[in-house]
This record gives C-alpha cells, structure tokens and sequence, in this order.
C-alpha cells in the first residue's frame, strides 16, 4: 500500500491506497485536534448551522476527512472558490490538494497530478518548505501509478532532501518528531519505487532508515511493515532464511494488532519461499492460510496469487487434479470481473497471459527434468518401464494441449478487451513496445453529451432500471460512432465523450461528427416515442468543438486512453451551455461544416473560465 498525503490547515494526515504486486506501506496517522464527527460536521454545514467565520476551516476539514471523492470533490471546489475570494494561499492550497486527492481516489491520475503541481506551486511561491516536501512526495505516488520510474524518483528524492534539512534546522521537538515521521512515509515510497526497479540495496537502506524511525515514534504498524518490505527484498535476494525471519515477525505484530488484510500476500510470499526450499508441506499450510484470508477480505489480487501458488505446490508433490482444479480457480477469478468499472482494468490480462506463458515454461522444464530421469530408469530397467514412459508422455502432451488452449483463449479475451478499451493503433503500439507515446492532433472535434435531469431520476428509480436505460443510450451511441469511424473515449457517468479525427487523418472530421450527433438526437427522439412510458427516458444536450488534442495513454497497470488540451474543456462547457434536445456548435467548427448544413445562430454566449464565445445551434433539416 502506498501512502498518500492529505493537509488540514497546516497539520497533515495520512491515508493508505492499495498498488498491484502487494508491496506494503503504511505510516502514523496525525490527527486533527478535532472535537466533532465528521458527520456531525457535515451536518451542521449542509443545514447552514455553523460559524460562517470558520467556513474555509469547515471546508479544509470535510475534503480532508472525508472517504467519498465525489464529495472530496464538491467540498474542495468550495474550498477553493471561497479562499479565492479572501485571498488565502493556506486554503487554496489546502483544496487543490484535497481535488488532487479525489481524483487520485477515482483513479483519474492525469486530473490528480493536475491539481497536485498546483498545490506544489503555491508551496514554492509561499516557501512553505513542509507542504512542498510532501506534495513532492506525493506526485512521486502519482508518477509510481503511472509507471514513470525516473521521475518518480526524482520527486521522491526531492521530498526526501527537503525532509531531512528540514530536521536539521528544527529545534523543535514536536516538530522534529513529526518531521521524522514524514520523513519514514517517504522513504518507504521511495523504498519501493527502487524494489520494483531491482535496486535492492537502495531499498534495503531506505526501509531500514524508515523502520529505525519507526521506531523511534514507537510506531507499530509502520515497523511491522518495514519488516515485511524487507523480507521481500531478501526473498527477490535469494536470501530464505532472513526473509523468512522478518516475514514472520512483521505476521505476528500484524495479528496483534488486528490488521489482517495484507498478512495474505506475505503468508503467499512464505509460502514460495519454501517450495524453493524444497518443504512442500509448509509452503502449502503457508499458501492455504493466504488464500483464507484473501477470501475473508476480499483481496482479490492474494486470491489469484495463491490459487496460482496452490497449484504449483500440488503439481510438485504430484497431486494434478488438486493442481487443476486451482489453477481453474485462479483463470476463474480473473474472469469473473465483469462489472463497467473492471472492464476497463481488464487489460491487465495481458500481463497475467504473460505470467502464464512463463510459468508453463517452468512446468514444462519440470516436466523435462522429470522425463529425463524417467528415461534413465527406463534405459536401466528394460521393457517394463517403457510403457510407463509411454503414458508419462501422453499425459505430458495432454497437459501442454490444455495448457496451450486455456492460454490462446486467454489471449484472444485479452486482445479482444484491449481493443474496447484502446483504439487498434493505439492497442497494437502497446503490445509491441510496452508504452504509448502522447501524440499530438492539430485538429479533432470532441463531442460532449449530457442527460438532463439525471440526477433526479437516479434519486427516485432503481438502480438496475437506471443501468438498463443508460446502457441502451450508450450502446446505441457506440453504434453510430462505429458507423463514422469516430473514436469513443470515455463515459463519465451520464456523460459520454468522443473525438473525430484522432486516427484518419481527414479533414472532414468535424463533418462526420455533425453526421454523428443528427444520429444522437434523432434516436433519443425516436426513444421518447417508441418506448413504454414507463420505462427511463431522458432528454439530451450535445456540445462540439475543434481544435487541437493531445493523446495518449496513462496507467501501467490499469491502462485508460484519453485526451488532453483545451479543445476538450471547451466543448464540455459549449455542452453545459446547450439548451435540451440541441446541438451546440464553436465557432471553429461551424467554419468547417457551414456550407453543408443549417444553423440557429447563439451569438456569444459566456461560459466558465473564458471570454464568451461564438456558438451556433445544428439543425436537422
């Protein structure tokens, strides 16, 4: 678990996030001197019963104690208006922070990192060396998501040296202490950063630091996880019986503390420890014990780690229907994730039919080895054993075919799920180099659609009613964008984005995005009409723009294509603007298709953050 930084005021606290390979961090938390819930807090401010005096302290305190980033989101955006208003750089830094946070949350890494170099600017301009040292540290987090491993660094270097000056300079206690404490989160990032860059003596050395500091704060949990941080570098060192040692020590300080969660992915990492030892029982009592606690809170990672661990184990001491039937399980796992949220995580099957290939490399050099010595008794025993040998093969050769099918099927899913996911150019430059470079389009028209009154029927309609309804929209909505080629991006809720001209590089691409949008409202029209009245149907807005885009691909482990660059906030705005059951047009778009089609024209219409713009409604006739 990464550690990520969250201010109130001037104190900061600390909330943990999960990263993909299990790699554990955590550390103290620094409460608010708070004499009210949360809850209590956020009563009194909806029902406009607190100290209007206090509002941006109310505000600093909802976006940052609060665990839903929708509403991390509503109270930072307050924040951040009404300390404009006064002037204050500590409030304002406070809620591009917090938005940062939500975003990061919501797993929208581009938006976070956004917000986060905002609050690290202000902290430079106002020389508030302890905000910037964590800020540093956190943009390091966003960087570790996003894969980039030499600017994380440098970030997390840079909060680190800021830390430790900091702690020189002080002659304060207190504030020593805290700094100490701040300066331990650090370097457990950057502890891991080097882990995953196979520098394992710099993370030796950062997590030894952080544990002594640990320590020294009498802090727990965070010395339990430096603990097992470092019996996982001493087990990627090949070195069993230190990172047995300090696995289990970090197990047992982990159950006394009640916090059972990550003790699944160590148990696993005992658990191969010891069938590289040869101790088959022990990895398997290791591996059983992870998989029961994966299942009991829901970790699906661990769940699919030990099933795959499982299976190795019973392959070795030579029980193939026990192994079959958990390797069956760990595929099974994998594909049971169907949910919209998932599919767009489902690229990762692409790593996960990478693993496969290379752990059927290992069973089938197993297999060798087993053959070999097969051959040999064989040779020194006669005829006899030749038989077996015959059928050693043919099972041998049956558990390949199988094995090769399961990872061809695998395959085919994966690429089919990417290419939802990624367009084919795109998908292709993936799979053959690893990482996408962002590519610059000089013209693109991007398409923004908003339901109106959504929210109210979300409030008053079953959710399995809504999903349905919303899905018909958007299927339909795919459908006319395969019809003129034009690239869906993504759906934000009841809003669905896309872009013509990312791929072809025409010049009719805000003509073939007119064509889509007459398509849009022609449907939700006819929807209106064919429909049961009682089934959800909703009125629609579409705004268009064109201008120029970035493009690109963000994630490593979670893949999303998107785009960037102001043509994209200027059409949702344009969006925000139309009336129900039209389609607003820019000015730069209404130049590019004026002469095939018939206009309302809007005048200049103002929208947020700009000067008005020229805007024009697209008829259908």
């Amino acid at each position: 678990m990464r550690i990520q930084l969250q201010t109130l005021n001037i104190k900061w606290s600390v909330f943990l996030k999960a990263i993909i390979f299990g790699f554990f961090f955590i550390s103290p938390i620094y409460a608010q001197d708070l004499n009210k819930d949360i809850n209590i807090v956020e009563e009194e401010y909806t029902s406009k019963t607190f100290d209007t005096e206090n509002e941006l302290k109310i505000l600093s305190q909802l976006s940052s104690e609060i665990s839903d980033p929708d509403k991390i989101l509503e109270y930072s955006n307050l924040l951040i208006d009404k300390a404009k208003l006064v002037d204050s750089t500590r409030y304002l830094f406070d809620g591009y922070l917090q938005k940062g946070n939500a975003y990061s949350l919501k797993r929208e890494l581009s938006k976070a990192l956004e917000f986060y170099q905002m609050a690290s600017t202000i902290a430079a301009d106002t020389k508030e060396i302890v905000d910037l040292a964590l800020t540093n540290i956190t943009i390091g987090g966003v960087y570790s998501d996003i894969g980039n491993h030499d600017i994380s660094t440098n970030y997390y270097e840079d909060g680190i040296s800021q830390l430790r000056q900091l702690s020189k300079t002080s002659t304060d206690t207190l504030e020593i202490k805290k700094l100490e404490g701040y300066l331990a989160t650090a370097l457990l990032n950057a502890g891991d950063e080097y882990f995953k860059a196979d520098n394992y003596e710099k993370a030796l050395s950062y997590f030894y630091e952080s544990s002594g500091l640990c320590e020294k704060t009498d802090y727990r949990l965070g010395a339990a996880y430096n603990l097992g941080n470092i019996g996982m570098v001493y087990a990627k060192q090949k070195k069993p019986n230190m990172a047995e040692a300090n696995l289990k020590e970090a197990i047992n300080i982990l159950e006394e503390e009640g916090y059972y969660r990550p003790i699944s992915h160590y148990l696993n990492t005992l658990s191969e420890i010891n069938l590289d030892l040869n101790l088959p029982k022990s990895a398997l009592d290791y591996a059983t014990r992870s998989l029961e606690l994966a299942i009991a809170y829901e970790n699906r990672e661990v769940i699919s780690k030990s099933n795959l661990q499982l299976s190795r184990i019973y392959e070795q001491i030579n029980k193939p229907v026990k192994s079959l039937f958990h390797y069956k399980n760990y595929i099974a796992n994998e594909e049971s994730i169907n949910d919209i949220a998932t599919v767009q995580q489902l690229a990762n099957l692409r790593t996960e039919f990478e693993v496969s290939q290379k752990q059927i490399e290992l069973d089938l050099e197993r297999q060798k080895r087993k053959n070999d010595k097969i051959l040999t008794y064989a040779f020194l025993g006669g005829m006899i054993l030749v038989s077996g040998i015959a059928f050693g093969l043919y099972r041998r050769n049956k558990f390949i075919s199988k094995t090769k099918k399961i990872i061809d099927e695998e395959k085919r899913k994966s690429d089919s799920l990417l290419l939802n996911i990624l367009p084919k150019e795109t998908a292709d430059e993936l799979k053959t180099s690893g990482k996408v470079e962002a590519k610059k389009h000089e013209s693109v028209t991007v398409l923004f659609t908003d339901f109106k009154s959504f929210t109210k029927y979300a409030e008053n309609s079953s959710p399995e009613k809504l999903v349905e309804s919303v899905d018909m929209y958007f299927s339909e909505f795919d459908k006319i964008m395969e019809k003129y080629k034009i690239e869906k991006i993504k759906t934000i809720g009841d809003s669905y984005m896309c872009a013509a001209g990312l791929h072809d590089q025409n010049n009719n691409h805000a003509e073939l995005m007119a064509e889509a949008a007459l398509d849009m409202i022609a449907f939700v029209k006819k929807s209106k009409q064919v429909y049961a009245v009682s089934d959800l149907r909703f009125d629609i807005r579409i705004g268009m723009h064109t201008g120029p885009v970035v493009a690109g691909v963000v994630g490593k482990y979670k893949f999303s294509y998107d785009i960037w660059g102001d043509t994209v906030n200027v059409a949702s705005r344009i969006e925000s603007s139309c009336e129900t059951g039209k389609i607003c047009i820019s000015e730069d778009t209404y130049q590019r298709i004026k002469a095939n089609y018939m206009f309302e024209a809007r005048g200049k219409i103002k929208i947020k953050n700009r000067s008005p713009l020229n805007m024009y409604y697209l008829n259908n006739t």
